[in-house]
Parts: C-alpha cells; sequence; structure tokens
C-alpha cells in the first residue's frame, strides 16, 4: 500500500538531498548494466536456494561489491513507497555469462531474483572490475532493515551481504522511565493499527513474542527485564497490504545486553554434547575448566584444550571420555569477560568432589610430563614445593599407575585424570583424631584429680559434641523413582541444591557403582540403616512413577520379578519402607515431597499421608524446616535458604516442564503476555 507523501516527508526529514529521491514509475521491476555489458531480468522471483561453493570450471564473472541507494516508486504524484536499489559490481575470476542471484529479507518478506549479465571478450580483464549491474528495485518498509546478498548461480565463491537500515517514521518513539520502557504511537484517534514484538533470529525465521490490534494513540509499557538486543517492534495499519514499520531499538541497549546474559542458559545434552540456549545470537567462545571446592576461581582447560565458537541453539561438542562434577563450561563475549559459568555435570554427577586434575602432556619419542592443577599453577610432579599437591605427589603418581584416577579426555598431544584425594584426607584427619583422644585421655585424668571441676567439664565437653554434630549437618537419603531421564535430572538438581546447606545428602544417583555392586536392595537397606541411627531424614520423592510404584506394592505386597533395573532404588526400597509406615515408625523420620505441576499432594497414597507432604518449589520453607534436626531452633535464614534452592533448581524445572522450543506459559513481553495474548494476527 503506498505511503502518502507527507508521512514520507515526516520520515525522511527536510534534508534536499533526501527529499530530492529520484522516482520510478509503475510497479515493475527493472535492471540495467553499465556500457558494454549485457543484462536482464527474469520474469519471476526464484527460490533462495544458494546451495554449496563448487569449483570454477574455467573464468567466471563473480559479484565483488554491493552497493545500494533509496529511491521512490511512485503510483501517483503523492503516493510513494521506499524502494531499495542495487547495484552488483562484477569481475572476471573464472565465465563471460553469469546468472547472478540477489536474496532480500526484511521482515516478514524475502524474496530473491535473478539476473542475467554477460560480457564481450574485450573487456576481459582477469581479476579487474568489469562493471556493474543495477537492480530496481525492493521495496521496503520505513523503519524495516533489509539484509542483501548476491551470489552466483552457481555458487563459485563466498556470498556478498550488505545491511541497509530505512529510516523510521516519526509516530513511533522509544521512551525510557526508570525501570520501564514505553512505546508511544502517535496515531489519531480512529486509526487501526496492529503492534507485535517479535526476535530477530540472524539464522532461522523470526520468533514473535506478542501481538495485539490496537485503536488510537497507544502508550505500551515493556519491565526493563523483558529487553533484549534482538527485540524488535513492527507496526502497521490493519488495512489491506498495508505497508510494516519495523524498528529494533534496542541492540545497544547495555540493559538489554546484561538481560540476555542473564536468560542465557547452557543444557547438557549427552556426556560430550551441550547447547546454549538463548533469546538472541551471542558472539561468544566456551571452554572447558575445573572448578575446585572451596570458592577458587575455575581455572581454564586452555590449553589443552581450546576454546570453542558458540552458536545459540547449536549443538556443541566437547571431546570427554567421562563427566566429572568439577567439570564446568565457562563462556566469555568478544571483549573477553567472562559471562556465564555452569557445572553442567553436577546434577547427574553430584555435588563437587575434593579431586585432584592432572594434565599429561606427550611429546616426541613417548616424552610425558605431569602436572596437578592448583590454584597458584600446576605443579609439576615430582615436585618439592610446598603445595598441597606437590606434598602428596608420590602417592598421585601411584594412584594414576594402579588405575585409581579417572581418565576425563585423551589425545596425542596428551590427557586429563581427576584422582581422588578423599582417602589421604582421611589419614590425615585420623591422626588428627588420635592426637585429639590422647589429648582427652590426659585432660581426663587431670580433671579427675579435681572432682569438683568433673561435672562442669563433662557438661562443656557434651556441648561441643552437639554443636558439632549440628555443624555437620542432618543426613538425608533421598528416594524417588526413575520415571525418565529428565526426571533424574531434575532430582540431581534437587540433591545439588540441599547439598550447599547444613545437609549430607544420598542419593542413588551419585553411587551407581556401589549401587550395581551391593544390589539395589542391601545399598538401601545399608543406607536406610546408616541415615536412621544418625537422627536422620528419609525423602520421599513422589511422581507418577512413584504413586503408581506403592500402589501395586500396597495391593500385591510384592514387586513383579524382572519388572525393575539394576538402579531402581525405590522400587527396592519399598520392602523396608512399607513396615516403617504400617507400624508406625515413619512419623519423624520421613517426610515426602513432589513437584508443583507434576503431582498433586491428594494423589500419594493415604498411608503415605501420615508424614508430611510437602510441594515444591512452592512448599520450600516448610520442607527445610522439617529437615532440620528434630530439637535445633528455626533458623531466620530458613527463608533466605528456600530462595537459595528454589534459585538452584530454577532452571531444571524449566528445562523438564518447558522444553527449549516451546515458550513458557505466562511468559512474554507486553500487556497480557503469554499465550493467546492479542485479538488477532
Amino acid at each position: 500500500m503506498p505511503v502518502p507523501w507527507f508521512l514520507l516527508s515526516l520520515a525522511l526529514g527536510r534534508s534536499p538531498v533526501v527529499l530530492s529521491l529520484e522516482r520510478l514509475v509503475g510497479p515493475q521491476d527493472a535492471t540495467h548494466c553499465s556500457p558494454g555489458l549485457s543484462c536482464r531480468l527474469w520474469d519471476s522471483d526464484i527460490l533462495c536456494l544458494p546451495g554449496d561453493i563448487v569449483p570454477a570450471p574455467g573464468p567466471v564473472l563473480a559479484p565483488t561489491h554491493l552497493q545500494t541507494e533509496l529511491v521512490l516508486r511512485c503510483q501517483k504524484e503523492t503516493d510513494c513507497d521506499l524502494c531499495l536499489r542495487v547495484a552488483v559490481h562484477l569481475a572476471v575470476h573464472a565465465s563471460l555469462q553469469a546468472q547472478v542471484v540477489l536474496s532480500f529479507q526484511a521482515y516478514p518478506t524475502a524474496r530473491c531474483v535473478l539476473l542475467e549479465v554477460q560480457v564481450p571478450a574485450a573487456l576481459v580483464q582477469f581479476g579487474q572490475s568489469v562493471g556493474s549491474v543495477v537492480y530496481d528495485c525492493f521495496e521496503a518498509a520505513l523503519g524495516s532493515e533489509v539484509r542483501i546478498w548476491s551470489y552466483t548461480q552457481p555458487r563459485y565463491e563466498k556470498e556478498l551481504n550488505h545491511t541497509q537500515q530505512l529510516p523510521a517514521l516519526p509516530w513511533l518513539n522509544v521512551s525510557a522511565d526508570g525501570d520501564n520502557v514505553h512505546l508511544v504511537l502517535n496515531v489519531s484517534e480512529e486509526q487501526h493499527f496492529g503492534l507485535s514484538l517479535y526476535w530477530n533470529q540472524v539464522q532461522g525465521p523470526p520468533k514473535p513474542r506478542w501481538h495485539k490490534n490496537l485503536t488510537g494513540p497507544q502508550i505500551i509499557t515493556l519491565n526493563h527485564t523483558d529487553l533484549v538486543p534482538c527485540l524488535c517492534i513492527q507496526v502497521w495499519p490493519l488495512e489491506p497490504d498495508s505497508v510494516r514499520t519495523n524498528i529494533c531499538p534496542f541492540r545497544e541497549d547495555p540493559r538489554a545486553h546484561q538481560n540476555l546474559w542473564q536468560a542465557a542458559r547452557l543444557r547438557l545434552l549427552t556426556l560430550q554434547s551441550w547447547l546454549l540456549d538463548a533469546p538472541c545470537s551471542l558472539p561468544a567462545e566456551a571452554a572447558l575448566c575445573w572448578r575446585a571446592p572451596g570458592g577458587d576461581p575455575c581455572q581454564p582447560l586452555v590449553p589443552p584444550l581450546s576454546w570453542e565458537n558458540v552458536t545459540v541453539d547449536k549443538v556443541l561438542e566437547f571431546p570427554l571420555l567421562k563427566g566429572h562434577p568439577n567439570l564446568c563450561v565457562q563462556q566469555v563475549n568478544s571483549s573477553e569477560k567472562l559471562q556465564l559459568q555452569e557445572c553442567l555435570w553436577a546434577d547427574s554427577l553430584g555435588p563437587l568432589k575434593d579431586d585432584v586434575l592432572l594434565l599429561e602432556t606427550r611429546g616426541p619419542q613417548d616424552n610425558r610430563s605431569l602436572c596437578a592443577l592448583e590454584p597458584s599453577g600446576c605443579t609439576s610432579l615430582p615436585s618439592k614445593a610446598s603445595t598441597r599437591a606437590a606434598r602428596l605427589g608420590e602417592y598421585l603418581l601411584q594412584d594414576l599407575q594402579s588405575g585409581q584416577c579417572l581418565q576425563l579426555w585423551d589425545d596425542d598431544l596428551g590427557a586429563l585424570w581427576a584422582c581422588p584425594m578423599d582417602k589421604y584426607i582421611h589419614k590425615r584427619w585420623a591422626l588428627v583424631w588420635l592426637a585429639c583422644l590422647l589429648f582427652a585421655a590426659a585432660l581426663s585424668l587431670i580433671l579427675l584429680l579435681k572432682k569438683d571441676h568433673a561435672k562442669g567439664w563433662l557438661r562443656l565437653l557434651k556441648q561441643d559434641v552437639r554443636s558439632g554434630a549440628a555443624a555437620r549437618g542432618r543426613a538425608a537419603l533421598l528416594l524417588y523413582s526413575a520415571d525418565d531421564s529428565g526426571f533424574e535430572r531434575l532430582v540431581g538438581a534437587l540433591a545439588s541444591a540441599l547439598c550447599q546447606l547444613p545437609l549430607r545428602v544420598a542419593v542413588d544417583l551419585w553411587s551407581r557403582r556401589e549401587l550395581s555392586a551391593q544390589g539395589p536392595v542391601a545399598w538401601f537397606h545399608a543406607q536406610r540403616r546408616q541415615t536412621l541411627q544418625e537422627g536422620g531424614v528419609v525423602v520421599l520423592l513422589f511422581s507418577p512413577g512413584a504413586v503408581a510404584l506403592c500402589s501395586e506394592w500396597l495391593q500385591d505386597g510384592v514387586s513383579g520379578p524382572g519388572a525393575h533395573g539394576p538402579h531402581d532404588a525405590f522400587r527396592a526400597s519399598l520392602s523396608c519402607v512399607l513396615p516403617d509406615f504400617l507400624q508406625g515408625r515413619a512419623p519423624g523420620s520421613y517426610v515426602g515431597a513432589c513437584f508443583d505441576r507434576l503431582l498433586h499432594p491428594d494423589a500419594v497414597p493415604a498411608l503415605f499421608r501420615t508424614v508430611p507432604v510437602f510441594t515444591l518449589p512452592s512448599q520450600l520453607p516448610d520442607f527445610l524446616g522439617a529437615l532440620q534436626q528434630p530439637r535445633a531452633p528455626r533458623s531466620g535464614r530458613l527463608q533466605e535458604r528456600a530462595e537459595q534452592v528454589s534459585r538452584a533448581l530454577q532452571p531444571a524445572l524449566d528445562s523438564y516442564f518447558h522444553p527449549p522450543g516451546t515458550p513458557a506459559p505466562g511468559r512474554g513481553v507486553g500487556p497480557g503476555a503469554g499465550p493467546g495474548a492479542g485479538d488477532g494476527t
């Protein structure tokens, strides 16, 4: 639909240079070329299929440069459309005749045209420009961004590309007010128009976010957290064949770039593959790093590994042999600033371990060297340095040779090994405890000689033991039914979050080796007995699969033969759990839980509702309170800890209930955001 000249003059300004744009009369496209060349435009558009680059059979005519110019295509003297003229400069690289494709994309329109060009033999100079061909013209809306590509058919070289931003109409303005952003549309009261917000994608089609049909002047309010660099606005009058105006005003907004990184999520797909979920493209690189317990920074494993370019929603791979909870992915932007870091394997493999990472470097003639990664750097082994790895270097090398270290990565240049340090720490603490016992025995003899002080000493000793047990944290055994791999990742995320609190969490996900060696029944029986003897709590995490198994047991009293796998500890545990409930021993030692939107507490069999059953994350404070020591005072930080667990659990919940590519209910931008918002399309 032609735009009135009054609006065009408002958009283009009063510059004589701009207002004197060349006018084209008539709706037909056309082409012309430099003197000496012959060219013609195909009658209809073609499919935009560049194809792969193929070797040239000889000298070919190829595009070398794109040049654009704004012109006006007018139906009447005062009704014109903005149009983009494109000049393609050509050179002989390898045929004296070529088919040149021009591809245009301006949301929501895309088209491709084909130009045939022929060069006389007299003008052929290899590698030199032979002239240009001009295409009139591609119509585009005010405020839109037009992306242009040019290549030959067949394609002998990488395509040329160019982006042209057209001026916007003044009645669409963006203003800021504190944490809010206002879209101000100054149109007449009787004007009906459509407004759409979308994420403009570099690769793939745009992603619509919100749409509504409106009337008259409007002020649309957006929260600053909704802004991302690729958030664009499209406005058009509700008339047949109307021109749509596009504007992307947040590309350089610092808040939008900050929001983009906050919305980005790393997601583990398999042991070796992962991807980045984000609303917009991110110019970034990623690498593996090693994070040790204790709050030290994650140390990049570059070298021996390398940085990888990251593309949003594209699967990336690292050449790992095994996963490890201390392995993390860190991502930096183009200015080498760390923006995102996630330990992807922690949810399935448990919390950080006190392991030492050994880096093996291989040289010519089977020469190799080893060093241990520490906060101060990589300590060569063996070494006389005063670091922890240097002091234990001989033992670490013995563990490596005896196969007690886990190999994480291997290639011709080197390898990575994770060696456990727990046993050396236990030996050291055993000596410390022995010294403490000897000191306590000597102190007892002295105090027994002073009977008046004996009772006071015993009272102080009892208080110290109690405070030590409280600091150590209550034991918690987490039982669940392995309904599917997504639910297992959700359970792993919950267990990892609980480990950040004063709790000692046990879950079969982190003990697969022991579970396979002992068998599910024996493993659970030992864990349950140890947990209850220490005054701990058993958490029954109910899901639809767990409810079905419980109902089966309550009806038949026995599990079907061969119906469970080697890691299904929940089914195996029912033979020990049910007696505790049937004989009334469960209250105080058991609690139940289920996830919001996955299972209603009323679906849990009545027998198991004799203990509290909490929904997560809505009842996290009460759930954490039930996991505390029975006589422990209610901590004033309980709400803060609940928020901490909720934040850690939220990415796993989003991934489980809303897989990437499906919009989450209730999320979006603009008034009434969410599914079904708007009056039409």
